[in-house]
């Protein structure tokens, strides 16, 4: 139980983090331009908060799968995990966004990506913390 809680809260301060270097510093300027500027909520930054409930949720059953289906491959094991959680999440988001808002097709291609990698480092991250079973030998 105790890596279960320990990974949980590693995973949601790194998908804090990896948010905001990626909607802030990378995409941030992007999101200010005249050609999107308009698509936005004007009450967005009054609505973040919901955005770290979706953080904690997200963490938790990130964490919850994977401990369900760990077999101890070391980190590996998180990268393949990563991959699948990465387009199980990162598609829906960045196509279905793309179809119902006027984003650029840039930006849902770079939302795809940068969510992959993500995933993939929140993979590492978990798989890390609980480690690779050894091998045994007979």
């Amino acid at each position: 139980m105790k890596k279960f809680w320990v990974s949980f809260i590693a995973v949601f301060i790194a998908m804090v983090i990896i948010n905001a270097l990626i909607h802030s510093l990378i995409l941030g300027p992007t999101y200010q331009s005249a050609e999107m500027k308009n698509i936005w909520r004007t009450d967005m930054q009054a609505k973040m908060w919901i955005y770290y409930i979706v953080y904690l949720i997200t963490s938790f059953f990130f964490v919850l799968i994977f401990s369900k289906g760990y077999t101890g491959k070391g980190i590996i094991e998180g990268v393949r995990y990563g991959i699948y959680i990465g387009f199980l999440m990162s598609v829906p988001m960045a196509y279905a966004t793309y179809a119902m808002i006027p984003i650029p097709y840039s930006i849902a291609v770079q939302w795809f990506i940068y969510g992959m990698i993500q995933y993939i480092i929140l993979g590492i991250i978990v798989a890390a913390i609980y480690g690779k079973h050894e091998q045994k030998t007979s």
